[in-house]
């Protein structure tokens, strides 16, 4: 419960005024109290309220008629009204009126107390939602939440390619939602209301990689004892997302590049080959080009995977969305743990659109999720955002000092001295195991690859 929320009680009896008011009071609630509607109207038209306690029966005009200018409000008030006249007509009265709930008197306080908290969090729950679909309706594509220039010219690509059927390259940093844009496509195509499946290329052993892919017959191997249809089959007319393809070893690689060149597969250990149908997508945080080159990808694989290619962009080049999705991830936090934590404040919000955000959106969400557990105000403030977000490192978060890196390249200059970026990465990784104290688990999410991949990055 926030110790925010506001009550406004109106009850023309003095002593039930100052009894409920102390109570409310006592659990942590904000309350203004008054004795008749015209002061509660001044009340409701001058401040926010979270929640309206009124007598039915006040001077001058009863309760019921506070009700239609709560509805004014963007954010409506609970309703609870009291009175000492109850009875089943009244009660339906006030609740065809816009009343939340309905109590006689004499009160039973601890009942009251339990309806009072029922009521605000169902408020809080109510608006909640509101605000979460008012933000998927608005600035969403399919599940990817986004209105700066890159997402939307992204948003027009994928709806573009989803309509062709050749495969589809989907590149971008680690945490940047390569794997929303795959569901996109799917969803986009002809394909949507077929199988989709996908697969993480870096967390399969590679002696059982085959088999996952393209099935297997009977008897093909030790603990084959029947056959078993891969991944190849089951999405069988609709799409398959290989994520982390860079992890693929180069002797699978070629019997992929066979299934995307005719559709057709062999199930290990099967003397017959399997017609299919599959929209293949593929996923990757690597550098590609830079794979083929020293030999670690089929050239013929990725050029014929290029033929449609995505670029995702960083969470640093998408301006406006920062704010947009660490107010979706707080929405969500939210409603699932029930708090009602209203926003950020100025410095935290500058201090987020000031990072660049490395570990890109997963490295937001995960930052608004830690400061939102910790946070002991209405708002999240600077001193709840994770240190390194405060410390604003430079855009490429190595240790060494700006005096002993490189100078630019500019027109004339020699590149020779510049570091390549298989020394930055592992510069990087570094600095990311110091900041975790040696946790290899917590490093690899951080830099968001799997523990096997950060180990291969480490020899």
């Amino acid at each position: 419960m926030s110790q925010t929320e506001h009550v406004l009680l109106v009850e023309d009896d003095s002593g039930l005024r100052e009894l409920l008011q102390e109570e409310l009071e006592s659990e942590g609630y904000r309350v203004t109290a008054c004795g008749d509607a015209e002061k509660g109207l001044a009340v409701l038209g001058q401040e926010p309220v979270d929640l309206l306690v009124s007598d039915l029966r006040l001077p001058g005009a009863n309760g019921l008629s506070l009700l239609p200018a709560t509805q004014k409000a963007d954010a409506p008030p609970a309703v609870l009204i009291i009175t000492a006249f109850g009875s089943v007509q009244q009660a339906v009265e006030s609740l065809k009126a816009g009343a939340d709930d309905f109590l006689t008197k004499p009160l039973e306080m601890d009942h009251f107390l339990l309806t009072v908290t029922r009521l605000l969090e169902n408020r809080r729950l109510r608006n909640e939602v509101k605000h979460y679909r008012s933000l998927l309706a608005v600035r969403q594509f399919n599940g990817i939440l986004g209105q700066s220039p890159a997402m939307l010219q992204l948003f027009d690509q994928i709806r573009q390619i989803a309509q062709a059927d050749g495969p589809v390259l989907v590149q971008g940093e680690s945490g940047t939602g390569k794997e929303l844009v795959a569901r996109a496509l799917h969803e986009q195509s002809s394909r949507k209301d077929k199988p989709y499946m996908m697969v993480n290329c870096g967390g399969i052993p590679s002696e059982l990689m085959e088999s996952e892919f393209f099935g297997h017959a009977a008897g093909a191997f030790t603990g084959a004892r029947t056959q078993r249809a891969g991944l190849f089959q089951q999405a069988d007319g609709g799409t398959l997302l290989l994520d982390e393809l860079g992890e693929m070893p180069l002797a699978l690689q070629a019997k992929l590049l066979r299934a995307l060149q005719d559709g057709r597969i062999r199930p290990v250990g099967s003397d017959h080959e399997i017609q299919v149908d599959v929209r293949v997508l593929a996923a990757t945080n690597r550098n590609l080009t830079q794979a083929v080159a020293d030999g670690s990808f089929r050239e013929d694989l990725f050029y014929r995977l290029e033929t449609f290619a995505l670029q995702v962009p960083p969470l640093r080049a998408r301006g406006e969305d920062v704010q947009l999705l660490a107010e979706f991830f707080l929405t969500r936090f939210n409603a699932r743990q029930h708090r009602v934590i209203k926003g950020f404040s100025d410095d935290a919000l500058k201090a987020l659109l000031s990072y660049s955000f490395p570990g890109n959106v997963r490295e937001l969400q995960n930052a608004v999720e830690r400061s939102a557990t910790f946070c002991d105000s209405p708002l999240i403030e600077a001193r709840h955002l994770p240190q390194r977000i405060l410390e604003q490192p430079d855009e490429l978060p190595i240790t060494e000092s700006a005096e002993s890196m490189p100078a630019p390249l500019v027109a004339g200059a020699d590149p020779a001295g510049m570091p390549s970026l298989e020394s930055v990465q592992r510069r990087y990784i570094h600095q990311v195991l110091k900041a975790t104290q040696g946790n290899k688990r917590k490093a690899a999410d951080i830099l968001g690859i799997t523990r096997r991949t950060l180990y291969r990055w480490l020899t």
